[in-house]
């Protein structure tokens, strides 16, 4: 019998069992990962309390709780805010969709969508969470100190908690401070995607980023039509 970690284990929370067979199976044939099934928001929300799974797909519409409100919780919970969730939403729900990117989730596939699409994603994410391409010493700028060793934050000396992305997304600005980085480039490094996709995600992140670093937000520079430069000075 194999042994089942966290480290491998997606969480569906789903109330269409043909979405639920469809990425059960294809999660299956990629190998390496084992699928946990809740069929409403409540449901789902235990579990991930339960099992705190490796990765959670959570679609908006769901009985007893709706998806927003079960994202919100987990991300306001010590002990759930670490763990990555991909949402499901329909074309119609772009307000729900960018809400919940501002409540923490990491990113939305859109319904229809590819197997393989969603496969690549969570493969991106789960690179993502074991640091790779990430800064090892601090880095200050300003206000502004990012301690990778600690995966801590602070501005004028006092913490900001950060999501895993927001806290890759500023590290890899500061990494770079004074040089432009494309919405292309970001998307690429910090969500681990190859291909083009929908750059609204980025926008989304950048600016949940700057209301958390409060006073020190203007250090973020929008280059219009381009992407975002942290700022030397």
């Amino acid at each position: 019998m194999n042994s089942t970690t966290p480290s491998n284990k997606i969480l569906i929370v789903e109330d269409e069992q043909d979405v639920v067979d469809m990425l059960t199976l294809n999660l299956k044939k990629a190998g390496g990962f084992v699928v946990s099934t809740a069929a409403d928001g409540a449901a789902g929300l235990k579990k991930a309390r339960e099992e705190l799974p490796a990765l959670i797909i959570l679609d908006l519409m769901l009985p007893k709780m709706p998806g927003l409100e079960v994202c919100k919780v987990l991300k306001n919970d010590g002990a759930t805010r670490h763990i990555p969730i991909i949402m499901l939403t329909a074309k119609a729900e772009e307000v729900d969709r960018i809400v919940g990117l501002e409540f923490g989730a990491d990113d939305y596939v859109t319904k229809p969508f590819s197997p393989r699409e969603i496969v690549l994603r969570i493969k991106a994410i789960m690179r993502r969470g074991k640091g790779e391409g990430a800064p090892d010493e601090k880095m200050t700028l300003g206000p502004i100190t990012v301690d990778p060793a600690r995966h801590h934050v602070t501005v004028d000396g006092k913490a900001v908690r950060l999501t895993t992305v927001e806290y890759k997304l500023l590290s890899m600005l500061m990494l770079r401070r004074g040089r432009v980085q494309s919405r292309d480039r970001l998307l690429n490094e910090v969500w681990g995607y190859e291909s083009l996709i929908d750059t609204r995600t980025v926008d989304t992140h950048v600016r949940r980023l700057r209301k958390k670093l409060g006073k020190a937000a203007d250090a973020i520079e929008t280059v219009r039509g381009f992407g975002y430069r942290l700022l030397e000075s």
